[in-house]
């Protein structure tokens, strides 16, 4: 096998907004910010709940006329 071609694996501690925080072995580096995690997912959870980063739903809503009050 080549050498010096593998990237380095780094123990990382991976925080969430909602205050999780986990450890794992990635490659990505020391530390990573998650917006959702597994904890807060509604998959996961079993709540409901919109989460709506960077008003990607009101650019949605605006670029395809899709009024606000329209929930069917």
């Amino acid at each position: 096998m080549k050498k010096d071609i593998h990237p380095n694996v780094n123990e990382t501690l991976i925080r969430c907004n909602c205050g999780y925080e986990a450890t794992l072995l990635t490659t990505k580096g020391k530390e990573l910010s998650v917006e959702i995690c597994s904890n807060c997912h509604p998959f996961y959870t079993g709540k409901q709940r919109f989460v709506d980063t960077a008003g990607r739903i009101d650019r949605f809503r605006k670029k395809y006329g899709t009024p606000a009050a329209a929930t069917k």
